[in-house]
This record gives C-alpha cells, sequence and structure tokens, in this order.
C-alpha cells in the first residue's frame, strides 16, 4: 500500500537549505534538490525509495550544466 509523499528539507549547520524534497514512507522519493552554502543548486534529480535515477544534473555555482549522470536502473 503507497502511501503519500511528504515535503521535507535538511539544512546544513549555518542554517541554509542543504537539500529539498519529498519522502514516502520516510525515504528520498521524487524530485530532489541539493544546494550549496551560499544557496546555489549543486545537483537535482529524482529518487525512488532512496535510490537515484533517470537523469541527474550537476550545476556551476552560475546554474550552468557541469554534466548530466544517467543512473542505472534498479
Amino acid at each position: 500500500m503507497m502511501t503519500e509523499t511528504v515535503p521535507y528539507e535538511k539544512f546544513h549547520a549555518d542554517g541554509s537549505i542543504w537539500a529539498r524534497g519529498q519522502t514516502l514512507d520516510g525515504e528520498m522519493h521524487g524530485y530532489w534538490e541539493f544546494f550549496r552554502k551560499d544557496g546555489t543548486v549543486m545537483r537535482r534529480g529524482h529518487m525512488d525509495r532512496g535510490v537515484q535515477v533517470g537523469e541527474w544534473t550537476t550545476l556551476a555555482k552560475d546554474g550552468n550544466i557541469v554534466k548530466t549522470t544517467r543512473m542505472k536502473a534498479r
């Protein structure tokens, strides 16, 4: 039985956002973004019950794409 996703945020020790996404049954699930301490997005992609799936994008501080990684299927 699948439950609903719950919004989730985690923070660096200094209080700045570290990660934002959602969880399903306590596991990362759906679209996630990970941030640098300066607030810029460092990496983004999708999770399937705690496992990275599909394409993940790594970004430079200026927002330009550094690389795109295709994760292996489960």
